[in-house]
């Protein structure tokens, strides 16, 4: 198993979200499935390393969260999509954005990244500041990065969320290409299945 959780818990003040959730993820696209405040997004900052549990172990091929938490999150890769003026904050188009990341990514394509780019249409917006960006494009934009990083861990959230149509049929078809990648594993999160993506696991956060 690439991504192991072992009796997991988590709760904000007076709101527990889950207790006693163990779960384990091989390689491949996975969805993890639920409502509106099931906890989806805390179970991604958990699994990014943002967030830490009440208790329980977080293991990715093998490097435990807690005793090596820089380890960890250097094989994870993950943009929280409520904070898409991140990039902005130092006025940065995403051409420049985009630059800086390679270095951080051992496993970076950049032919992952034209491809994702001329799929989503994105070319045209490159050279626009982040903050000129609809939330649609920004989110296309750090899907792409996303999708390129070759994380072994990659997490998305919500993903068809400010999308039109086109959008998210190449959506579809991106994350159908990542199923049974053999040292990868694609993690997202969503309410429900995205038809034409031939998931490799499915799992429902506990209520």
């Amino acid at each position: 198993m690439l991504l192991q959780m072992h009796d997991l818990a988590f709760a904000y003040p007076g709101c527990p979200l889950w207790a006693h959730w163990s779960h384990a993820w091989g390689p491949g696209v996975a969805l993890v499935r639920g409502g509106d405040g099931a906890g989806k997004t805390t179970l991604l900052r958990l699994l990014a390393g943002q967030l830490a549990p009440t208790q329980g172990r977080l293991l990715l091929q093998g490097v435990d969260a807690a005793a090596q938490p820089e380890a960890y999150r250097r094989q994870v890769f993950w943009i929280d999509p409520r904070l898409p003026g991140l990039p902005a904050h130092d006025g940065q188009t995403p051409a420049q954005w985009l630059q800086s990341l390679p270095a951080h990514c051992p496993q970076w394509s950049d032919a992952a990244l034209q491809a994702h780019v001329q799929g989503w249409s994105l070319a045209q917006h490159l050279d626009k500041p982040f903050h000129a960006l609809s939330s649609g494009t920004q989110r296309k934009i750090f899907m792409a990065t996303a999708l390129a990083s070759g994380a072994p861990l990659t997490l998305i959230d919500e993903p068809i969320a400010a999308l039109d149509k086109p959008s998210i049929q190449y959506l579809q078809q991106a994350l159908a290409q990542c199923a049974g990648a053999p040292a990868r594993l694609v993690l997202v999160a969503h309410y429900e299945s995205l038809p034409g993506v031939p998931w490799d696991a499915v799992a429902d956060v506990p209520q």
